[in-house]
């Protein structure tokens, strides 16, 4: 790491904004607009809001760096679709037909040759890495997708709002957004592709009363009535060479704290008999598989590294 950015810390020491950080190099925090040094940085990693880093990014590709973008400016690949959701004119809509969607397990090849990847959101990850296998090979309805996920509040930033202070989020839980949640788009877009035709989702995002991972309930329609063993067959056989999916044995469900910290997503799958209806369960840690450790997943495919490069951390438990 040489060169960091912030506005909040500029001219801090990187260990004194952030003290957990204190290991690594001596590092001060810049503010955007210094470039000075960029001319050592080989990949730059924009972590700005939606809607600032699309005056960014274009910079820092002139500046031959290939940038991989948290933000949502760059996922979408419609700029009409974008304006819909954020309400915002695309402001580099030139860069929109060449930035890759990031997520290793639907786009490893295009990754690898990209300048630009458009890191996934935290939701899109943990739900379409629960449908792919299935939507790929047409076992379900895609005109019957209900999916049901659960947050940690690190979800919503460090930014500080009322609805995220502790005292109102312990003991408590809620569901937010019901209306219509910016990750929406981005899942309809990546789904569609993989049905291979355009598809709509219901999805409601709540807020768990702690601080970090996501479980992602996705209630689906099959086209075949298959048994359970078959179902669990159909995911392991899809994920059965990538490092960081692994699908539990059948009686075996997902959970947070099973994941935090790591880059893992756990998969697990259930069977109603009564009803017909196929049941995914997805978790993920937000901050890693869902944002920081995906983008150094997918810096590693650019640069030709082995992907699981500093990813490779077990789960904290408890």
């Amino acid at each position: 790491i040489v060169h960091v950015t912030s506005e909040r810390y500029a001219g801090k020491p990187l260990r004194q904004a952030f003290p957990h950080l204190r290991s690594l190099p001596d590092l001060c925090c810049r503010p955007l607009g210094d470039k000075e040094g960029l001319d050592r940085v080989d990949v730059a990693f924009c972590a700005l809001p939606h809607l600032a880093s699309m005056r960014e990014v274009p910079q820092l590709l002139g500046n031959a760096l290939r940038v991989i973008d948290l933000s949502a400016d760059f996922r979408l690949h419609d700029p009409l679709v974008y304006r819909s959701w954020y309400g915002s004119e695309h402001l580099a809509t030139q860069l929109l037909p060449e930035a890759v969607y990031g997520l290793p397990e639907l786009h490893r090849a295009a990754i690898t040759t990209a300048r630009l990847v458009a890191n996934p959101g935290c939701y899109p990850t943990s739900v379409l890495l629960a449908l792919a296998p299935l939507l790929k090979g047409e076992w379900i309805d895609p005109a019957c997708l209900l999916i049901d996920s659960k947050s940690g509040v690190s979800g919503a930033g460090r930014s500080a709002s009322q609805d995220n202070l502790f005292t109102e989020v312990e003991g408590g839980f809620r569901a937010y957004k019901v209306e219509g949640h910016r990750h929406t788009p981005e899942m309809e877009q990546e789904l569609s592709l993989l049905a291979g035709t355009e598809l709509r989702i219901r999805f409601v995002p709540h807020l768990l009363p702690q601080s970090r991972g996501i479980l992602s309930t996705c209630h689906l329609r099959p086209r075949v009535v298959r048994s359970q063993a078959e179902w669990q067959e159909t995911l392991h056989s899809y994920y059965l060479n990538e490092p960081f999916v692994q699908v539990l044995e059948a009686g075996n469900w997902p959970a947070t704290s099973h994941v935090r910290g790591s880059n893992y997503c756990h998969l697990g799958v259930a069977v109603d008999s009564r009803t017909g209806w196929l049941t995914v369960l997805s978790v993920i840690d937000n901050l890693v598989k869902g944002a920081a450790g995906q983008a150094v997943q997918n810096m590693n495919l650019m640069f030709g590294m082995d992907e699981r490069t500093g990813l490779e951390q077990l789960p904290l438990f408890p």
